[in-house]
């Protein structure tokens, strides 16, 4: 679906969340432009996860808006049933969860969980859905011949992978990352890295990362937040937030002093 580039892709106002006394988002503000994608660091416990769940209407906030571009204006996503919310997360946007089972139909093959969202997308015909999982196989680096194999034959990169595949396949206009490289071997990590790179800039993703690696905030993300307990304490481009922070506790973060 076209952008219109002069407005924001996604809009979030003054966005508070509370679970009982303990603030896990409080007054966040911020926008997110086509084609960016927007890294959220910060030490456990500082509002990241949560936030992103926000954004992505997995929770509803105490207060604030959430505006998200649908054909060239902005839409107000409380205003939306559940119905419609269902489906602009099948359809406009992806969720790519840290832990693959918790994005992936583990008991179905990988073509099926492929296809399940291309039919959610009203794809119908059988050979052309076979086709099009085939090919985003192959994009993420898995054997096609594997179309009729279940996930849980996979490995954990691979399970990655495939959850990858699943949110593509649509070529949605925004994708939400919550720890993507989280609990992988490092050279798995490595790898699933340079294939995020190349998806995010080769289809012109927008998407919005949470991480506890920096190098991966570094390497995938344009802009970024610093959260400290469910407050935004630095924004700025990623390469200036990274090498020269500003605020105290972004500076403890790269240099390594906290543990993230």
């Amino acid at each position: 679906m076209k952008m219109n580039p002069g407005i924001p892709l996604l809009k979030v106002e003054n966005l508070h969340k509370a679970f009982g006394k303990t603030k896990a988002c409080h007054d966040i503000s911020f926008e997110l432009w086509p084609g960016e994608v927007l890294g959220i660091v910060g030490e456990s416990g500082s509002g990241k996860s949560t936030l992103l769940r926000l954004i992505a209407g997995l929770l509803e906030p105490d207060k604030g808006t959430i505006s998200y571009q649908q054909n060239s204006k902005l839409i107000t996503l409380t205003d939306l049933d559940e119905p419609a919310l269902r489906h602009l997360q099948r359809t406009e946007w992806g969720f790519v969860h840290q832990h693959p089972s918790d994005g992936l139909r583990m008991n179905v093959s990988a073509g099926a969980n492929i296809g399940e969202r291309l039919m959610a997308n009203n794809w119908r015909h059988y050979g052309n859905i076979r086709e099009k999982a085939q090919h985003w196989l192959k994009a993420v680096e898995i054997d096609p011949a594997r179309i009729d194999d279940l996930p849980r034959t996979f490995s954990g990169g691979m399970q990655q992978r495939l959850q990858i595949a699943r949110n593509l396949v649509t070529n949605p206009n925004l994708v939400f990352l919550d720890e993507p490289t989280g609990g992988l071997d490092v050279s798995v990590q490595a790898k699933l890295l340079d294939l995020l790179r190349g998806l995010v800039s080769n289809l012109g993703l927008s998407a919005i990362m949470v991480t506890h690696d920096l190098a991966v905030a570094r390497l995938l993300s344009t802009r970024l937040i610093v959260m400290k307990q469910g407050e935004i304490i630095e924004h700025g481009l990623t390469d200036q937030v990274l090498e020269d922070p500003q605020a105290a506790y972004s500076q403890l973060l790269v240099s390594s002093v906290l543990q993230v």
